[in-house]
């Protein structure tokens, strides 16, 4: 598809980076791989541009008055203040590849709207039961147990980036096929693969990991409530209700792995009805923060269905909705820290969110969603 190269400002696209409270040197550099991205050459400040032409000018006079050389620093590339946490490589590239072109279908995934306001937990949950609310919805997870062939084992809590991974790929598929029952592979490395982990073994590796949120999330349930229409609903279920082949006592793989996972039929209905579309190249580069995560899927849902007047939201109501896990005598300025630090990688592969720091907390306001509508 062709691209439209005089609709991009560079310097212009920097400023609003930094605007939304990326540093100015990743900023810059996002920028400046957006623009070659579209084919265009660096953009260069008017004063440099007069200072160039002038020293041109002057060449060859012998007795002309010595010109100052140009700024040697980049164009786009400012000073800054004090030492800043600069952007992962990755997410810089991502981010200017989004900027530069809109999704194709294979780089469009879902998520459930409620998961996008209250997402699973983040970090290991201490008991059986994990309660997150936003506003008007709210989850509430209880661990379940799976027979193991002679006795039930209680399982833990889902928590981390893996189930997050895991349901955008499989209510994907849900959606696009129209049914309930998802392939995940003869394997569960193979699946592994499709989620883009990788298969390490061991007692740490990502294979173990992945088997036991896997028996967690299969095990839990779920209890979403929202409010819609000026009426409170109620969704109690599980997720998943079919994935009996790890009720097997080994690790061994393909004689156990099921090859199919079955939603429940409640959980099913309310996908199709409130599924969320995602940009996959940003929800990947993401998958190392389980927060940032969260906060993407969040925006995602939010930005795009905000009208007139920006929103504000304080930072006790993002303490509520994202930092519960944060506990100790700092726990507001740890969230705060972390918080912002995570908003800023979104906000680099999320290039057209309009998020702003303000005193108190967050201005969000009407922008494009991650996936373009339909024309």
């Amino acid at each position: 598809m062709a691209m439209d190269k005089s609709s991009f400002d560079e310097i212009a696209f920097r400023d609003q980076l930094i605007a939304g409270g990326i540093e100015p040197l990743s900023a810059s550099k996002t920028a400046r791989k957006t623009a070659e991205a579209r084919g265009l050459t660096p953009a260069v400040p008017a004063a440099k541009k007069r200072a160039v032409a002038k020293a041109k000018a002057l060449e060859g006079d012998l007795f002309a008055e010595q010109i100052a050389a140009p700024e040697v620093l980049p164009a786009l590339l400012p000073a800054t203040p004090k030492p800043v946490r600069l952007l992962d490589e990755r997410i810089i590239k991502t981010g200017a590849a989004i900027a530069a072109a809109p999704p194709r279908g294979e780089e469009m995934q879902f998520m459930h709207a409620i998961m996008c306001q209250v997402g699973l937990p983040r970090s290991k949950v201490e008991g059986t039961e994990f309660e997150r609310k936003c506003g008007g919805a709210a989850l509430s997870i209880g661990a379940g147990k799976l027979w193991d062939g002679e006795k039930f084992v209680q399982q833990p809590i889902p928590y981390g980036t893996l189930p997050r991974l895991m349901l955008a790929w499989m209510n994907t598929y849900a959606v696009r096929e129209s049914t309930p029952q998802i392939p995940v592979g003869d394997s569960a490395s193979q699946f592994l693969r499709m989620l883009g982990k990788d298969t390490s073994g061991g007692k740490k590796g990502t294979f173990t990991m992945f088997r036991k949120q896997v028996q967690a999330l299969s095990a839990c349930r779920m209890t979403l409530g929202f409010n819609a229409d000026g009426k409170a609903y109620t969704y109690e279920g599980k997720p998943i209700k079919q994935f009996e082949a790890w009720l097997q006592a080994t690790d061994e793989q393909r004689p156990l792995w099921p090859g199919v996972v079955t939603f429940s039929d409640d959980y099913y209905t309310t996908l199709k009805k409130h599924a969320v579309p995602i940009d996959v190249r940003a929800f990947a580069t993401l998958k190392g923060s389980a927060l940032s995560m969260d906060i993407y899927t969040f925006l995602a849902d939010r930005l795009h269905r905000i009208t007139g007047r920006p929103v504000m939201l304080y930072w006790a109501n993002l303490r509520e909705q994202f930092g519960q896990e944060y506990q100790g005598l700092n726990a507001d300025k740890d969230f705060k820290k972390k918080f912002l630090r995570a908003l800023r990688d979104v906000q680099a592969v999320y290039p057209f969110a309009k998020v702003k720091q303000v005193t108190g907390g967050l201005l969000l306001m009407a922008s494009p969603p991650p996936i373009p509508y339909k024309p």
